[in-house]
């Protein structure tokens, strides 16, 4: 018997000429790849934006500050009378809820007023001008000073009293004046600081003599002799100098300019006093950007005044930059040497997983404990020691066991070192082993083949963790508070005497003078552009040296191309 075969089963799938179609598979978005894609570009792009932002609005700010706005005289319903820039707005509602827009004036002429702002609403203003005549001058102390000129006086008589006039006799006297107060105080630091110099040896050496012989020894009594020659010389150097410092304060003293403020109060200002006197309402664009470049360079190259809520930041700035090059040049030979033990010549074992965790959690040590450290072990331990050896005269005041430029670096490497092992230890992993096979094949030694094959392929991993010691060094605050860095040191660690650079000085740094502008500066409005500029300066700085290694690092690259990087 046969058995016929089985019939197949329609279905609604099949097609009318009885074909069956393949049915479809249901994949997963997330098997393409598409969600993923979509969630880490946006990431992406959010944090682009963020950084974006923040500087955006540092350089909005920060480029801002030094432009020269109009001068407003206001007029209030009550008969009061304002003079300033307006620096500020804002809407805001009355205690009868009354909708009101008011505006910040930037008015200053403290010693006068005892206020820096004032907020002023259009509600009780009656009227408002621009005065062609109206000086903004920004003095040497006590802040700015809005107002009329009146007159130009020269030994107390007016030589001229016609706005035009007085502004043309400020030009042409200004300059003068000022080239004096240069001298002045070049006499003052330079000159006087020499004397100094020459009197605290000759007291030292007394003093070394004393510790080493006693006070009743022939040795002491002939350098007690030449000491008292010494204050001898001296004092007379002293009385010269002094007699030239006076002839240079009488002769400007006798050029003042004569201000009338707003409600009708006199000033007199010594013109060498004034670092720039602006009229911005009567100059046009070009006259603004004068003022505005001749601000930044005062900004980039004149010391602080004013509790560091004007004037220049140079100090600041030869500080951040020495500090972090030095730092540089420490940490980079430590963190390699380091990372090319534990790479290529500690046996792999339980012992340096150990070290390797330990320098890894090293990383997360809150920078304040760096500080700690670096206040207890570099300067009392270590700075005390070399006192105490080489420096014994000059106790109980410190030379090297206080916090200064050197050990604010060394802390700061200490900080940063971690960031450099770590990221050799990958630069030195990438080398193929290859070419360490290859030259051990050859003939060469461990050394020799460290030396001329891998280190020179992971120079540039090596330059890229310098990049981030630099990145993250620059900008540190918290352990600086504790090892060196003060508020105002208005003269750089640098002078004649060798070696030119004393480390051991205390200096300046641009992040912790924008912690002090924006948060311990008496004028607080006032100090706020400030934070931003220096933050701009700041960032700008770090970039540079950023892009300094950047460019090294891609040299070696384009040497040895084919080293991972």
């Amino acid at each position: 018997m046969t058995l016929a075969p089985p019939q197949p089963t329609a279905t609604a799938k099949e097609q009318p000429s009885g074909l069956r179609r393949p049915a479809r598979r249901r994949t997963s978005l997330f098997a393409h790849g598409e969600p993923m894609v979509w969630l880490t570009g946006g990431t992406l792009v959010v944090s682009l934006a963020m950084i974006a932002g923040l500087l955006g609005i540092v350089l909005w700010f920060g480029v801002g500050t030094f432009w020269p706005r109009d001068i407003l005289a206001i007029e209030g319903k009550d008969g009061s009378v304002y003079l300033g820039e307006v620096t500020n707005s804002e809407a805001y509602t009355t205690s009868d809820g009354v909708e009101s827009h008011r505006r910040l004036l930037r008015t200053e002429n403290f010693e006068l007023s005892g206020l820096h702002y004032q907020w002023i609403s259009d509600l009780d203003v009656d009227g408002e001008s621009r005065p062609e005549w109206a000086f903004l001058v920004e003095r040497m102390t006590d802040g700015r000073f809005y107002g009329y000129p009146k007159a130009f006086l020269i030994d107390g008589e007016s030589v001229a009293d016609e706005p035009a006039a007085i502004w043309a006799k400020y030009e042409e006297l200004h300059g003068p004046c000022r080239k004096r107060l240069k001298q002045r105080q070049d006499l003052e630091t330079h000159e006087v600081g020499r004397i100094n110099r020459k009197l605290e040896s000759a007291r030292l050496d007394l003093r070394r003599v004393e510790l080493e012989s006693g006070l009743d020894s022939e040795d002491w009594r002939l350098e007690n002799e030449r000491y008292a020659a010494v204050q001898r010389e001296v004092d007379a150097a002293f009385l010269e100098l002094r007699g030239e410092i006076d002839a240079l304060n009488a002769e400007n003293a006798r050029y003042r300019l004569l201000l009338e403020t707003a409600d009708g109060e006199q000033k007199e200002i010594i013109v060498a006093d004034i670092v720039r006197a602006v009229t911005p309402n009567r100059i046009g664009f070009f006259g603004r950007v004068g003022v505005y470049l001749s601000r930044w360079w005062e900004f980039l190259s004149a010391a602080p005044r004013e509790a560091n809520s004007a004037g220049g930041v140079f100090p600041a700035i030869f500080g951040t930059v020495a500090m972090t090059i030095i730092m540089s040049v420490l940490v980079v030979p430590f963190g390699v040497l380091a990372a090319l033990y534990l790479r290529e010549y500690a046996r792999q074992g339980a012992i340096v997983s150990a070290v390797r965790i330990a320098v890894n959690n090293l990383a997360g040590v809150p920078s304040i404990v760096f500080g700690v450290f670096g206040l207890g072990f570099f300067c009392y331990l270590v700075g005390g020691g070399i006192d105490s050896m080489f420096f014994e005269a000059k106790l109980p005041d410190p030379t090297f066991g206080t916090g200064g430029l050197l050990w604010a670096s060394f802390t700061l490497a200490l900080l940063t070192l971690p960031v450099v092992i770590v990221a050799t230890e990958e630069a030195l992993s990438a080398v193929p082993n290859s070419m360490r096979e290859g030259s051990y094949a050859c003939g060469a030694t461990k050394w020799q083949t460290i030396k001329k094959i891998v280190l020179p392929r992971a120079a540039p991993g090596i330059m890229t963790g310098t990049i981030l010691a630099i990145a993250r060094g620059a900008g540190e605050v918290a352990p600086l508070m504790l090892v060196g860095v003060l508020k105002v040191v208005p003269e750089l660690p640098v002078d004649g005497v060798f070696p030119y650079v004393q480390a051991q000085r205390s200096f300046m740094h641009l992040g912790f003078h924008i912690y002090d502008v924006g948060f311990q500066s008496q004028n607080s409005e006032a100090a706020k552009p400030m934070v931003f500029t220096t933050t701009l300066l700041l960032i700008t700085i770090i970039i540079l040296l950023n892009l300094l290694a950047i460019g090294i690092r891609a040299r070696l690259r384009r040497r040895f191309h084919g080293a991972a990087i």
